[in-house]
């Protein structure tokens, strides 16, 4: 049976699309954003904080193990080496001592694997080391964050992420792409008129997940929600029974799939203002 929505609905959606479908378009990124401003603080105690910047041959892969305290940005670029950028932080009881925690901390980034290496935390004294990568546009990656978000953007390959404590934001990925966060929400934007690679695959137990694509956009749609419901901003047209946690659905002319799934938090398919 089919049933009609409007653009409200909590179930699901389908659109169509004309032509050839277009693979998504990558941006190329150069602009490093990350600074000292823009990082933590500790409410009264001291705080040192300081920028690293290394270069590295690209070898096609790139895993990142941030440790225990601190986020993660990948972002792919035309060049073809790898700029790894990494924002060391200490703080202790004084500027000498959140000085000298910094400085106990190293970045290790051979053989393509990048992780910081630094003392146990001792009087309240403590480290934490963020990242702001450039890669190429076609990489693997395999990424790990404790307490800290993650985004990355303008990649291609085979992605897997993997955060504890902090939200993910996918802009522009392809390829073949899985990760899950357990407490935070995910954000993915997609381009292009069809999914440019296997499949995405991505959840979160705590938190909602949006997806933004274009209203011409076509793929193979499942959507599940344990607490939570499923909103659309399109008008759609559903075959058979949806139950209103799940949605499986064909959008446009289908596609790879797009899989995305939350234990407690809502599922937004939105359609993107600008493409």
């Amino acid at each position: 049976m089919k049933s009609a929505l409007t653009s409200a609905a909590w179930i699901g959606l389908a659109v169509s699309t004309g032509g050839v479908p277009l693979l998504a378009q990558l941006q190329d990124n150069s602009e490093k954003q990350m600074t000292c401003e823009n990082g933590g603080s500790d409410g009264q105690r001291a705080r040192h904080c300081e920028i690293r910047e290394q270069t590295l041959p690209a070898i096609g892969r790139l895993s990142l193990d941030a440790g225990q305290n601190g986020g993660a940005t990948i972002k792919g670029w035309l060049r073809s080496d790898v700029l790894v950028r990494a924002r060391v932080e200490g703080s202790g009881d004084t500027e000498a001592a959140a000085a000298l925690m910094a400085s106990q901390v190293s970045i290790d980034s051979s053989g393509g694997q990048v992780r910081a290496i630094g003392p146990e935390s001792v009087h309240d004294s403590w480290w934490s080391v963020s990242y702001e990568i450039f890669v190429p546009q076609t990489t693997d990656l395999n990424l790990k964050t404790h307490n800290g978000g993650m985004t990355i953007s303008d990649v291609r390959g085979q992605i897997h992420f993997d955060v504890n404590n902090g939200g993910v934001r996918l802009k522009r990925v392809a390829g073949d792409v899985s990760g899950a966060t357990v407490n935070g929400g995910i954000q993915v934007e997609l381009t292009g008129a069809i999914w440019d690679g296997r499949q995405l695959e991505v959840s979160t137990r705590n938190g909602g997940v949006t997806v933004a694509m274009p209203s011409f956009y076509s793929a193979h749609i499942q959507a599940e929600t344990g607490s939570g419901g499923i909103q659309s901003d399109f008008p759609v047209t559903l075959d058979g029974n949806v139950r209103p946690r799940r949605l499986d659905t064909n959008l446009g002319s289908g596609g790879p799939l797009i899989h995305v799934t939350t234990v407690n938090g809502s599922v937004k398919l939105k359609r993107a203002e600008s493409q």
